[in-house]
């Protein structure tokens, strides 16, 4: 990144590589960081547009207390920042709902086999599991989940499950499974509906399945393209001083920044088979 050849850097990607990039990029250029990621990061010139636990995590589990009187979860994630950041955020949230982690359980990335992570969920009392795995290991862990019969009795919630993780887990291994987000493919909102409908006059019947993380991506373009036009140069410090405050309209609805973090609504959605039924804005 010299000689001015990049003029602003934006992707979705895991945490621990957000912690190599931004000190890399170190203010010189906006970054904008599209993923859902555990919230903190404070790095100059660093843009976030994914969802946080304050505003995703956080209202899911207080739902389920007071709507199903679920406050007793164990955790299963992968093991790195992402999942055990976040599920330090839901200790923090269920302590208080007056409720419970049973166990934590963590998982090299690309695991294969959960058969003893599925005894130990069964030996912790717990009445859901909090998923915090990455792509194939969430399908993995769905379709074991439910070939050991555990869908019959326990929740599952992943703050990261999106339409092509259900797609790849399967219709007969989706019972019993939620997550929330700012944006899904059949979200009944205007904007989502007309985000939708230029994708499919642009792609056709044949394209990808629209999704949360790869709606993240446009998102974080979409908002290069904001600050960009309203700051009218490429000048970090100008661009920060002028993002507090600015709003605008996206798939995702109306939406504002806030501490370089994009604030959204964000929606709790079951799976029905290979679709997601969005229930309600949180």
């Amino acid at each position: 990144m010299t000689g001015g050849a990049v003029d602003a850097v934006a992707g979705w990607h895991i945490s621990a590589v957000r912690e190599v990039v931004a000190p890399r990029v170190n203010g010189r250029v906006p970054y904008v960081y599209t993923a859902l990621y555990e919230g903190g990061e404070r790095a100059p010139g660093v843009f976030l547009t994914g969802e946080t636990p304050n505003r995703q995590l956080g209202p899911t589990l207080r739902w389920f207390a007071s709507e199903l009187g679920l406050r007793r979860w164990t955790i299963v994630g992968d093991d790195c920042i992402w999942p055990r950041a976040s599920a330090s955020s839901a200790r923090r949230y269920l302590a208080e709902l007056d409720g419970k982690v049973c166990d934590e359980i963590y998982v090299p990335l690309g695991t294969e086999e959960y058969e003893a992570v599925l005894d130990r969920v069964v030996a912790s009392g717990c009445d859901g599991v909090l998923m915090l795995l990455i792509g194939n290991d969430a399908v993995a862990f769905n379709r074991a989940f439910s070939r050991a019969g555990l869908d019959r009795d326990l929740i599952r919630f992943s703050s990261l499950i999106e339409e092509n993780v259900l797609l790849a887990t399967g219709a007969e291994n989706t019972r019993g499974l939620m997550t929330s987000a700012g944006y899904f493919e059949d979200l009944p909102t205007a904007s989502g509906l007309d985000f939708a409908a230029s994708n499919f006059r642009r792609f056709g019947p044949r394209a990808p399945v629209l999704n949360s993380l790869g709606e993240s991506c446009y998102e974080g373009v979409r908002l290069l393209t904001e600050l960009l036009r309203h700051a009218g140069e490429v000048d970090v410090a100008r661009i920060q001083a002028m993002a507090e405050g600015l709003e605008y309209e996206s798939p995702r609805g109306t939406v504002q920044i806030r501490d370089r973090h994009l604030m959204q609504r964000v929606f709790l959605a079951a799976a029905d088979g290979l679709q997601w039924d969005v229930l309600q804005q949180l």
